[in-house]
């Protein structure tokens, strides 16, 4: 039978459960201002910890993949996170992404998102390039953003606090499609897989 040549566009992540997104809905809330018209906003409910993009892949190899998923999601045991704390990329005066940190067992983190990338790269994945910074985005900042536009939205920051300290176990990882659509992108689990088992 031929293989189906559609393609998905894929990531793997961690999914937050609710109380954590609940706390991002209630800070959203908190920094949102009708005049930062050029800041676009993620929806809580799509907020998950992006451990690896892989762009477009044929379906047909989803399988594959998912089972390379599990052998790296086998060699990590469970592990606790937090969510706490406010940051920008690349500064708080040129501001293009908003996000919240991710403290906890951080090396465990690490481990776990290694282990996918070289499982990965053993399908012809490229290994990420770039040292992995674990965040929550909130927010993005669109292009056509005006320098002093940018520097009010980090004013705004500077003085925010945000104490609120979230906990939660990570005990799988999964496999997503991301459907972009012009409402915004669709995430949808398609696969799942339990750490240390």
């Amino acid at each position: 039978m031929p293989q189906n040549p559609e393609e998905i566009r894929a990531f793997v992540a961690i999914e937050l459960p609710d109380e954590v997104r609940r706390g991002l809905a209630g800070l959203r809330k908190e920094l949102q201002r009708d005049e930062h018209r050029f800041v676009k906003w993620v929806d809580p409910e799509a907020i998950h910890l992006t451990l690896k993009f892989l762009g477009d892949v044929p379906s047909g190899r989803v399988t594959e993949i998912a089972r390379a998923i599990e052998v790296a999601a086998k060699a990590v045991t469970p592990f606790e996170l937090e969510v706490s704390g406010l940051g920008v990329f690349p500064n708080l005066k040129q501001v293009r992404v908003l996000w919240v940190g991710i403290g906890g067992d951080v090396d465990r983190l690490k481990e776990l998102q290694r282990g996918i990338d070289a499982e990965l790269a053993t399908l012809g994945f490229a290994r990420g390039d770039r040292p992995f910074v674990p965040h929550l985005t909130l927010a993005r900042v669109r292009q056509g953003a005006s320098p002093s536009e940018r520097r009010s939205l980090g004013e705004l920051l500077q003085s925010t606090v945000f104490e609120d300290t979230y906990a939660t176990t990570v005990r799988t990882v999964a496999l997503m499609r991301s459907q972009l659509t012009p409402a915004g992108a669709i995430y949808s689990r398609l696969s799942e897989a339990g750490l240390g088992r």
